[in-house]
């Protein structure tokens, strides 16, 4: 039984089984072909943050292998002072076969799953959201063929998204840069953690956004105001102004893909012209988080029913 709570929860072998069982569900899913893998398996979603993509595409690959979903929010007690964390959890994995949290602190999905006696799958943290970061690297693979070798440069907060892609990139042999003032760039603590999780990591970290994408496969951004820092956001948006994705920074990168995880602020972190562009693989992007969620979903609880 495996959790998968961090993005090197992981190895580079799994991530190479996960994306081929992906690509393998994706292939027959094209052709209306939706393989039952996972008949009568229950799938709990909890949620203390609102989703549209998480939530819709995990409870899609869930019904597409033949399993079912729950959503539970407040009305079941979570994130409450009703029970315990470690009663809610010891509970809930009597019901169901996995359980994808999406919770507002790290520390909360840490201790549904030391209580959870089934895998737990991260769905969004304030820390990292590794479900995301696999789709992303996924579609990567899909335009160019590849990964290793290749440069990612994220503009903007250096946030959960972005710690979640530095990690992958840096297990997957992919360089990654990071533009953004230097308060929005990865703390002390990260880097730390970096040095450890994926010492091999190239890791380019300016102000400076036409130097981070200078040779990019990937151009990608993120809101500069995720949920719960809505308070500060006329500081970030003001800040951050000079780090937006438009038409003269990309003609720095003719060549790459841009990406973003949306939902998106249009006008503010990218212009109209850069997310509808020719580049944009938004759309593509967002699709991609079912296709390789069914295929995780399937091996992950494809190895928990192995005897």
């Amino acid at each position: 039984m495996r959790h998968i709570l961090v993005p090197e929860d992981l190895s580079p072998a799994d991530i190479d089984a996960v994306f081929a069982v992906s690509r393998d569900l994706k292939t027959k899913y094209e052709k209306g072909i939706r393989e039952p893998l996972l008949p009568g398996r229950v799938m709990a979603l909890v949620f203390e943050k609102p989703s549209l993509r998480t939530r819709v595409s995990f409870e899609a690959a869930m019904a597409h292998l033949g399993g079912s979903s729950l959503f539970l929010g407040e009305d079941t007690g979570f994130g409450s002072s009703r029970e315990s964390m470690a009663d809610f959890g010891r509970v809930l994995s009597q019901y169901v076969d996995v359980i994808v949290c999406r919770t507002k602190s790290h520390a909360t999905i840490e201790k549904m799953a030391a209580a959870s006696s089934v895998p737990v799958i991260n769905g969004l943290t304030d820390f990292c959201h590794p479900c995301q970061a696999l789709a992303d690297l996924y579609t990567l693979k899909e335009h160019v063929g590849r990964m290793n070798g290749l440069k990612l440069a994220f503009v903007g907060d250096g946030n959960n998204v972005a710690r979640s892609l530095a990690v992958l990139c840096g297990m997957l042999d992919i360089s990654f840069a990071l533009a953004a003032p230097k308060e929005f760039q990865f703390s002390p603590q990260f880097r730390k953690h970096l040095s450890e999780v994926v010492p091999e990591l190239d890791l380019m970290e300016t102000i400076d956004p036409k130097k981070a994408v200078e040779s990019a496969a990937v151009v990608y951004t993120d809101v500069w105001t995720s949920m719960g820092q809505e308070s500060d956001r006329l500081r970030r948006k003001k800040e951050l102004e000079p780090y937006r994705v438009d038409e003269t920074l990309m003609r720095h990168a003719p060549s790459s893909i841009f990406m973003h995880c949306l939902p998106a602020r249009r006008g503010e972190e990218v212009t109209d012209g850069v997310i509808d562009g020719p580049q944009s693989v938004v759309v593509q992007q967002a699709a991609n988080r079912m296709h390789v969620q069914k295929g995780l979903l399937a091996w992950l609880l494809g190895q928990k029913m192995k005897p």
